[in-house]
């Protein structure tokens, strides 16, 4: 679901010469509702041809690589595929200062760099967890195409060691939102490679693959709904049934997220799906997950309940007008009533503390932002998903896994959801856990808010992965 603050994704960056070396470290901070965000990019030129690196150090996010960049005069660009971001600057005269602009989503922020040295200095994250080679299995790099052949797919496929020629059964593993890449890497962690090497090892093939317009995948990102991605999903289960060391009968699909939404929007429509397993999928409503969401977030970042609670009527308000409201103008000027409304009944303090809002500059650029997040082609649609839907009309056994101390996707009310769902369809095999002490990404945790998924170096709890592994082994064998 929704992720993680202002900025952070795997961004590169690859710059042409100019007549002034730009080689070195640039430093700069983002005021994000009067916090100062420090972001250093790390500029190195290795005869003449330039790479970056970026580093939020408040959020423990270190070293995510760079592209997309123009270097054009006095013009500095750098695109930023996965965040959905772009840096926008002129350089001066030096070429040791940028004045410009961040974009992400529908937002934006001053942000202004110096450069502090002329020689890189880089900080590393330890990811114990993260494969490395020489693998007990067989693993390749493979495209194909997804129904239409307009889209092509960038993927892994490992397998164990063939010798026999057997078939395995096999899993395809689905990202969760904003645009990941096929390890669903997240401040380098690497939690699909992390998932895909232990099942491999367990005599279970795996399938993981790059989402839209990232690594190998073709596609726009942007404008790509969760039915959308269903439908790239099916292609890549359809890619995993040509597989020779697949055995067909034992085809399940992992989803992490919103990856936990559309693996019962497959499963609910086709009959080769054996099994599906949901980390930290949806079980409620989406409008009632987000408002959950929304709640635990805040509160994970030290807003008091009672601020909380009178947050709560105003989210579900301004949501609400975007989703029955076509008319963009309409509905501008509607949250612009909606939000004055709140605002007279709710002490300066509270709005500050749970919307940013202090003066009538930040008024306007929360409403701005708020109206083009739900105008976006993907939030408008996936806010008005119902899990139960497709949950109810699934054809195979589910596995429903949730850390306990999730504040993305509640493990309580979305557990709880999903099992009433299954009781009242009477649909027998299935399975929910909530897993003591984890987070949405399923590490184990102490503050458990977002900011802290970068400051750990667990990638995915080995109890996580152990559930799953003999889970799905007890499936197929039956």
């Amino acid at each position: 679901m929704k992720k993680y603050l202002v900025l952070i994704g795997v961004v590169s960056c690859s710059f042409t010469a100019a007549a002034q070396s730009i080689a070195g470290n640039w430093e700069g901070f983002l005021n994000i509702q009067g916090t100062q965000l420090p972001v250093i990019f790390h500029i190195s030129d290795s005869a003449g041809k330039f790479s970056a690196t970026f580093d939020s150090p408040s959020q423990m996010a270190y070293n995510l690589s760079c592209s997309g960049v123009i270097l054009h005069g006095d013009s500095l660009v750098l695109q930023m595929k996965m965040m959905g971001g772009r840096y926008e600057s002129l350089l001066s005269a030096d070429k040791r200062a940028a004045k410009g602009t961040w974009f992400q989503g529908a937002g934006s922020l001053p942000l202004d760099l110096k450069k502090t040295s002329d020689v890189v200095t880089k900080a590393g994250l330890k990811r114990p967890q993260t494969p490395k080679a020489p693998f007990p299995y067989l693993s390749e790099d493979i495209v194909y195409f997804n129904a239409d052949k307009s889209i092509q797919l960038g993927a892994t496929f490992t397998w164990p060691s063939n010798k026999d020629a057997k078939k395995y059964p096999a899993v395809l593993l689905v990202t969760g939102s904003s645009q990941q890449d096929r390890d669903e890497t997240i401040f380098e962690h690497k939690a699909f490679a992390v998932i895909a090497d232990y099942l491999t090892r367990q005599g279970i093939a795996v399938l993981r693959v790059d989402d839209r317009g990232i690594g190998k995948s073709t596609g726009n990102f942007a404008t790509a709904t969760t039915a959308d991605f269903a439908n790239d999903a099916g292609a890549s289960l359809d890619y995993l049934k040509s597989r020779k060391e697949v055995d067909i009968t034992n085809i399940g699909v992992i989803g992490h997220s919103e990856g936990g939404l559309i693996a019962p929007m497959l499963a609910a429509k086709r009959n080769d799906i054996r099994f599906i397993v949901l980390l930290a999928g949806p079980g409620a409503p989406i409008m009632e997950m987000m408002q959950q969401q929304n709640n635990d977030v805040l509160a994970a970042a030290g807003v008091s309940k009672p601020d909380i609670d009178a947050y709560a009527p105003l989210y579900k308000d301004l949501v609400m007008n975007f989703l029955k409201e076509n008319d963009s103008a309409t509905a501008l000027k509607n949250a612009a009533d909606i939000f004055n409304n709140w605002q007279k009944n709710t002490a300066p303090a509270v709005v500050a503390n749970t919307t940013g809002v202090r003066d009538e500059k930040s008024k306007e650029a929360f409403i701005d932002v708020f109206a083009k997040q739900m105008r976006a082609p993907w939030f408008n649609y996936f806010m008005k998903q119902d899990p139960a839907e497709n949950l109810g009309k699934i054809h195979c056994a589910l596995l429903a896994l949730n850390g306990e101390r999730d504040v993305q996707v509640a493990a309580g009310p979305n557990l709880e959801a999903i099992r009433k769902t299954m009781v009242a369809n009477k649909i027998k095999n299935f399975n929910v856990q909530a897993l003591p002490g984890l987070n949405h990404l399923f590490q184990h945790c102490k503050t458990c808010s977002t900011d802290e998924y970068a400051q750990l170096e667990e990638s995915f709890a080995p109890e996580a992965l152990s559930i799953m592994g003999n889970w799905i082994k007890e499936t197929v064998s039956k």
